[in-house]
């Protein structure tokens, strides 16, 4: 199904009725209706890109205009373009939607709201500075399914190095283990004011944000008069049921 072509229209004299026409949508089984100049209303969006008139949309049984993709946050992306309301919840879902569809306004503002400015502006800029974050999360869940068959729980140790001074301490720190040392995964060092829980919260967020029921506690070692000891060391547990 075509839609009028957006740059001619906007050529002629007096304003084309197809621009304001109604139109009928289904967003991943979520159905709207709403006139052809909202989705329109910012030339450089995916939106209205879709629909200007130079793409071929695809229809649903019933004839509206169909978008293949997660529609349960379209609403709230639909009512910024309407009124340039914000939503005043699942921020974080709706901006991942008006990245998609390009809606350059909507993403400024949502990444000015609180949650989004801490989450990109102190989270983020903060787990940047720490090596190979996200590579370690990555890690720490690979191996937690690996050891999964047959048990309730996966334990991984992991090393958190907060100064370049206690990362003259590693190798010293690993070998006072008695567990697996191959196994361990190492943050730090990082140079940012955020202190060792900070980090181990943001762990723990991350991995929860993908779905599993996760834990963090201190591994603690017996002391001995003849060697030092380091408190380095923390149990990441996975509860699988």
């Amino acid at each position: 199904m075509s839609l009028p072509d957006y740059k001619s229209s906007q050529k002629q004299s007096t304003p084309a009725a197809p621009h304001a026409a109604v139109v009928q949508l289904n967003v991943g089984g979520h159905l709207f209706s709403t006139c052809l100049s909202t989705l329109r209303k910012h030339p450089d969006s995916k939106l209205a890109e879709l629909f200007s008139g130079q793409s071929k949309l695809r229809t649903d049984a019933q004839g509206r205009y169909f978008i293949d993709r997660d529609g349960s946050q379209f609403g709230r992306v639909l009512e910024f373009l309407r009124s340039e309301q914000l939503p005043t919840e699942n921020i974080q879902e709706v901006h991942r939607e008006a990245v998609y569809y390009n809606i350059k306004p909507l993403i400024k503002r949502l990444e000015e709201t609180p949650r989004l400015f801490g989450e990109l502006v102190g989270r983020q800029q903060f787990l940047s500075r720490v090596p190979h974050y996200k590579e370690n999360i990555e890690v720490l869940i690979r191996i937690a399914r690996a050891e999964a068959i047959a048990a309730r729980h996966s334990t991984i140790m992991i090393c958190v190095l907060r100064t370049e001074e206690e990362l003259g301490f590693y190798d010293n720190a690993i070998n006072s283990l008695e567990a697996d040392k191959e196994s361990v995964v190492t943050f730090g060092p990082w140079k940012a004011v955020p202190s060792v829980k900070d980090l181990l919260d943001c762990v723990k967020t991350d991995i929860e944000s993908q779905g599993y029921r996760v834990s963090i506690e201190p591994h603690v070692v017996e002391k001995s008069f003849l060697s030092r000891s380091y408190d380095y060391f923390y149990k990441v547990t996975f509860t699988w049921w």
